[in-house]
């Protein structure tokens, strides 16, 4: 092949993936493995392990580094999962800067440097975006970053994000961690995903109230209404002996004008006299311990005669 058309078809197979392509690739447009050693010798491509070939002499960027680690795990079977490919999908705010794949569980391939790869049993039927780089949809990703997550706090805070950041929606969360086989946190990861899928009602007042009990604290009325300047308010739980109010707030109760709706209420229950504590359900999760410790705290004090 002439060196001009092979230079200029192999940038425009190259530019649907930042620059990279396959061997496999510039195989079938006729661009062998002589072509690509003579581009490389001279200093005008350079190969990125065994099956990546950058037609430039630069580094590969984040994109670039996605899609070679598709081609060197294995293009048929790999796709890019987890906080990759929510990144992919726009995710902002979340630091990972490891590629993680995953690929079928019978797949071998030697490990990458700065690559996670992550066998999977099977694939969820449609969980896959073939368009462009082959990666797992948003709450497919979701459910098996949380999964792969260091720690429970970091995969709260991946799936939290997700639904956040409207890569998702809460009820496709759902139905996603009910399809996804995951080895860790199991039902931490389904406490969640309900947490975050339908509010206070998958914890609610009675767990609270549970959980008070279990620490020996003395138990809260429930559904407690006050009436305020700015109209009737239901409180979660409350011990009028103590001024003290608990509000058990849902995982959408920060989003948009929730946040507003939330200070107006909370002020006005201040105004009336009881002390306000806030609790998230994610975080009655994650920090039952400080959070019941906080409340037997509040009750400490009594009211005044």
């Amino acid at each position: 092949m002439e060196r001009s058309k092979r230079r200029r078809l192999a940038a425009e197979l190259a530019e649907a993936a930042d620059g990279v392509a396959s061997r496999a690739w510039l195989a079938a447009a006729g661009i062998t493995r002589h072509d690509i050693r003579y581009e490389v010798d001279a200093g005008r491509w350079r190969l990125h392990g065994r099956q990546t070939v950058a037609v430039h002499n630069g580094t590969l960027g984040t994109v670039a580094r996605r899609w070679s680690v598709v081609f060197e795990t294995g293009s048929a079977v790999a796709a890019i999962d987890g906080v990759t490919a929510l990144q992919h999908a726009g995710l902002k705010g979340y630091l990972d800067e490891v590629v993680h794949v995953s690929a079928v569980h019978n797949h071998n391939t030697d490990p990458l440097p700065g690559a996670a790869i992550h066998k999977v049993i099977r694939r969820v039927t449609g969980e896959l975006v073939l368009a462009g780089l082959p990666r797992t949809t948003p709450a497919v990703a979701a459910i098996r970053a949380a999964h792969w997550a260091r720690t429970d706090r970091q995969a709260a805070l991946i799936l939290l994000m997700t639904v956040q950041q409207r890569l998702t929606t809460p009820h496709r969360l759902a139905a996603a961690q009910r399809l996804v086989r995951g080895r860790t946190r199991r039902a931490f990861i389904r406490a969640v995903v309900r947490d975050i899928a339908f509010g206070v009602q998958s914890l609610g007042e009675l767990d609270f109230a549970r959980m008070c009990r279990s620490r020996g604290l003395p138990e809260p009325s429930r559904q407690v209404v006050r009436q305020t300047p700015g109209g009737r308010i239901y409180l979660d739980v409350a011990w009028d002996d103590h001024d003290l109010v608990v509000e058990i707030d849902g995982a959408q109760h920060r989003w948009g004008v929730a946040v507003t709706d939330d200070n107006l209420r909370q002020n006005d229950i201040t105004l009336s006299g009881d002390r306000v504590l806030r609790v998230d359900v994610i975080g009655l999760r994650l920090e039952t311990d400080r959070f019941l410790e906080q409340v037997q705290r509040g009750l400490s004090r009594r009211r005044a005669a």
